[in-house]
Formats: structure tokens, sequence, C-alpha cells
């Protein structure tokens, strides 16, 4: 018996017709556009304000890279601690595979940086230039007086912000006071001034003039993301089976008996999404996920008295087989999901242990090489290392030092083990033991550090000691 084969998902790429025509977005009003903006403000919030946060006399949240240390409120990594990078670049790529998979891009719709300076840069936009079919037609008209102002205007508040963004961004790697008297007194370095400039330059080109380009084709994320997609992941989705055949009508005509569907073919939709797309045509690239498109239809439905939802976040699978919401939901916990649901928590949660029981010492052991062993005037034999100690903690500290690894090994003298806070140390240390204690060569034997006021504290590194 031969069987049916499924038909084939398709996702509509479209040629590049006009890559240079400029989307004029329409503003909307609505429940997922005040979710868009509450984000807006909250990554806004954290970005700009975070720098400013004082913290042990310190901002907050500060990557001194002379010093190389990067400080994260009471955490301090040193580059020993590399391996926390390593880890947060794959729990990032387990999150995007999850949370695409789940559903599509609203990483892209409502937090990425590109997103929300774009709509950031739309708002001053706007509140210069007027809505949507003034600054249509400013930008037809020819060039005059009053255009020209209206343009600087723009472009300065334009700068401002870009420039305040660059500042700080910078401010995370210079602490922000120091780099605000610094260019009050002239004395900014060329590294810090190069960086305002590029990430400033950045953000007003890629906000104020890539803008859609770079989601439609410059971001790598856009051209690969289908690959997590499948019949289950949420999306924006046009109900063609309610809305066509599109038409436009009266609003107290029957849409049933004209033919038509729900759909008044007034192109809001298409006059809202910040991409220039037609979500009526299908699952697309460009579709960023931001949503304007549903809001703007709801309001359309509400004044035809139709019902909401011929656009909305929904499956393909939901759409074809009219599922209600909580088969939506259930789908949305398929074996896929689980998969990257598990390993995002299991590397997520062993991350956060270690963390949590991180010990704010690293020891290391440098044995001196100018001798390997030497004789004592008491007769005992004596070997010399250079302790170094690095206090990954604010608070400066004391050590005391053991040892244990043959019979009789002690300290020839007590070292001075006092580190500053967030510093590295380093101090001689000389062990002896008895020549009979053991055979010629090297034996392993064990160094403790250990906090004098916390021995929660503690470190145990290896090191040889060698006997003639």
């Amino acid at each position: 018996m031969s069987q049916t084969k499924p038909a084939k998902r398709i996702i509509e790429i479209k040629p590049v017709t006009d890559v240079d025509a400029k989307i004029y977005p329409r503003s909307i009003q609505g429940h997922f556009q005040r979710w868009r903006w509450f984000f807006v403000g909250l990554t806004q919030l954290v970005f700009y304000g975070l720098c400013w946060l004082p913290w042990n006399g310190r901002p907050a949240v500060l990557f001194d890279l002379d010093t190389r240390r990067f400080y994260l409120f009471d955490l301090v990594l040193w580059p020993q601690d590399t391996i926390y990078l390593a880890v947060l670049l794959a729990l990032s790529a387990f999150a995007l595979f999850l949370f695409t998979t789940v559903a599509g891009r609203l990483w892209c719709g409502y937090t990425c940086p590109q997103t929300v300076y774009t709509e950031i840069f739309l708002w001053l936009e706007k509140l210069v230039e007027g809505d949507r079919p003034k600054r249509i037609k400013l930008d037809a008209a020819p060039w005059s007086a009053r255009k020209l102002g209206i343009k600087t205007t723009k472009h300065a508040l334009w700068l401002a912000l870009s420039l305040w963004t660059g500042l700080t961004f910078v401010g995370y790697f210079t602490p922000i006071r120091e780099l605000l008297a610094g260019i009050a007194a002239f004395t900014l370095g060329p590294w810090e001034i190069f960086w305002i400039l590029f990430y400033g330059a950045a953000t007003y080109g890629n906000a104020g003039f890539l803008r859609e380009h770079m989601c439609k084709y410059i971001c790598p994320y856009a051209q690969f993301q289908f690959v997590m997609f499948d019949r289950d992941t949420l999306n924006i989705t046009y109900d063609r089976a309610r809305g066509e055949a599109r038409g436009t009508r009266q609003k107290t005509a029957d849409p049933r008996a004209l033919g038509l569907g729900d759909c008044i073919d007034c192109s809001i939709c298409v006059q809202v999404c910040p991409t220039g797309i037609d979500i009526r045509d299908g699952l697309q690239l460009e579709c960023i996920g931001c949503a304007a498109c549903i809001d703007a239809c709801d309001q359309v439905m509400d004044k035809m008295n139709y019902p909401r939802g011929l656009i909305r976040y929904s499956t393909e699978n939901a759409v074809a087989n009219k599922s209600p919401r909580s088969e939506i939901i259930r789908r949305a916990f398929r074996p896929r999901v689980l998969v990257y649901l598990s390993i995002f928590l299991g590397v997520a949660l062993a991350t956060a242990w270690s963390l949590a029981t991180r010990v704010p010492l690293k020891v290391a052991i440098l044995r001196d090489r100018m001798a390997m062993s030497r004789e004592a005037p008491d007769g005992s034999i004596e070997n010399a290392f250079n302790l170094q100690l690095t206090n990954a903690s604010e608070k400066a500290r004391r050590y005391i030092v053991r040892v244990e690894g043959l019979p009789g090994l002690a300290l020839a003298e007590e070292p001075v083990l006092d580190v500053p806070a967030a510093a590295i140390g380093s101090a001689p240390l000389v062990l002896k033991v008895a020549p009979e204690a053991a055979g010629s060569g090297a034996h392993p034997i064990h160094i403790t550090v250990q906090d004098a006021d916390d021995p929660s504290i503690t470190a145990t590194e290896t090191a040889k000691f060698w006997l003639p």
C-alpha cells in the first residue's frame, strides 16, 4: 500500500527588489506594543544605569582590562576564570536554540539592541517630523530652510543619544565618573575616545539608517533561524482560511454574503511593519515577531465588530488544525524542546553551584630554580618556593600556611601573607625536613593556604620536595 507523504513546509524568501526603498512604519498602540516599550525601558534602564551603580567603592559592573579583573557585584573574576566566559557562550547558544524553537524571533522583536534602538530613533523621528504621512511628505518635499531645520534637529538628537550610548558602553571598562572627569579635563585617553566614537557611530548608523536592512540582510541570526523552526514554533500567523478572500466592504455588510473573508484589505498590517513585509503572504524571513501587525489588525477587527485574532501568535499546526490554546501550550513541551531545556538548565545550575561554592583564593607555587635543595646550618634539608596568592574577594585577608607529606616537614620561617582586596600577593616559602625523613629524589608534598579569619576559605596545592 502506498503512503502519502506529508506536504513539505515552505518558508517564503522573497527576492530583493528594492533595498533602497525607505520604510516608514506607522505608529500603533496596543497590548503587544506596550510590552515592547516595557522591554525597551527595562533594557535601557539596565544598560544606562548599571554603570552608575556604586558597589564597594567602585561600579557594580566593571571590566577592568588594565588590571585584568572583571567585577560583577560581589564577584571578582580573573583571567584564570575564563571557563565562565566559555560557559556563558554555551548558555547563550542553548538559550538561542530553546527560545527560537519555542517562540521564534521574540528576541528580535522585543529585546534585540538593533530593534530597541531603532524603536527609540523612530520615536525621536516621530517627535520631530510627525507621524508616517508627515514624514513621507517631508522627504518628498524639496529642500527648504524649514526642512533643513527639522532634519538637523532630528540628527542632532540622534547623535546626542548615540554619543551617550558610546560613553555608557566605555563606562563599563573605565569607571563612568572617571570617564566624565577625563572629558571635562580634556585628559581622555585615545582608546576611550576611539571606542566612544566607534560605538556611537555604530548606534547612529544601525538605528538611524540601516534599520530593517540589518534585520533582513546582515544579521546572521535572521539567516539561520529557520533551521530551528518547526510546525509547532510560535510565530506571527495570518489565518488565511478566515481572512480570504480579501476585500473592502461596508461595516454593516455581511462578508459571507459578499463571498469575502474577514480581511478588509486595509494594509494597516503592512504600514506598521518595521521591516515592510505583508504578513498575509505567510511566514517570511524578514518577520522579527514584533506583533505590531497583531495590534493593528485587532483594532481594525474591533471597528468592524469582527472577532480578534485574524493575525495572532500561533503555530502552523494550530492554524491548520484550528487547535485551542491548550494544545499549543502542550506542544510547546515536545521532545526537542525538552532536550534543549534539560541541557540549558543543567549547565545553568552547574554554573550557579560552581559560583556559589567558589573559593575566593587561588594559589600558585613556583620553585626556586637557583637551587633544587640546600643544606641548612642545623643539618636539615631546605627547599625554597615562591608562593603566589590571588585574593579574589574585595576584603583584605591574612593567610596561614600548613605543609604535610613528609615526616617532620615544617616551615623554616613563617611567611607574611597579607594580601589586599582583589589583589595578588607573593612571599618566599622555605620548607625544611630532616635528611633521614625519606630517600633521595622528589617527594610529593601538600601546601595548604587558609584564611586566618575564615577557615572555609582554603586551597591546597601539590609540589615536589627534593632530597639529595
